[in-house]
């Protein structure tokens, strides 16, 4: 079973159309939207601060998703792919981002819609993502306009493929 718990008396809000993974943990100060799917060793800490999170968000395998205490929560919109051992933390991601593997967003950072963390990048604080762009690299820094064939072969299939693979645990 999942850990999911209540911290300071605030529990997490989970729809029952997310899944969460037998070891992934979610504690405090956490609502999910519709269709979420949080996977293996993720863990969700909304101790500290709140963490909102809209429709179709995917947490992957080993992702962490923090914020800092009193002073940046995260806040994370609609069809976001967090990838596999990524780091969120006390920012906001704006709909339609796909955060790449490995990649670390830290506080007070703003990445906008339709956008891509490159795998292993670092969102240095404070720094904000432009609408429709790629960032990459340590610090993060913009590499090219994305492409309407990368929103929907990338960002969109990727949210939507994460609703189909939860289909294949769910009891």
């Amino acid at each position: 079973m999942p850990i999911i718990k209540p911290v300071n008396g605030k529990a997490p809000q989970i729809p029952d159309d997310c899944y969460v993974a037998e070891n992934a943990t979610i504690v405090g100060d956490v609502v999910m939207g519709s269709q979420c799917s949080v996977w293996f060793s993720a863990v969700i800490r909304g101790d500290v601060h709140y963490i909102k999170m809209g429709n179709k968000v995917n947490v992957q395998d080993g992702a962490v998703i923090h914020a800092t205490y009193q002073k940046s929560p995260t806040t994370i919109g609609n069809n976001v792919s967090i990838g596999h051992n990524a780091i969120v933390h006390g920012c906001t991601i704006h709909d339609n981002v796909l955060v790449g593997m490995g990649s670390i967003i830290m506080d007070d950072c703003i990445v906008e819609s339709n956008s891509i963390i490159a795998a292993g990048a670092v969102v240095t604080k404070n720094t904000r993502v432009e609408a429709g762009s790629i960032y990459a690299g340590v610090p993060a820094k913009k590499v090219k306009d994305i492409s309407q064939e990368l929103i929907s072969g990338e960002i969109d299939r990727i949210a939507n493929n994460y609703i189909k693979y939860s289909g294949w645990f769910k009891e």
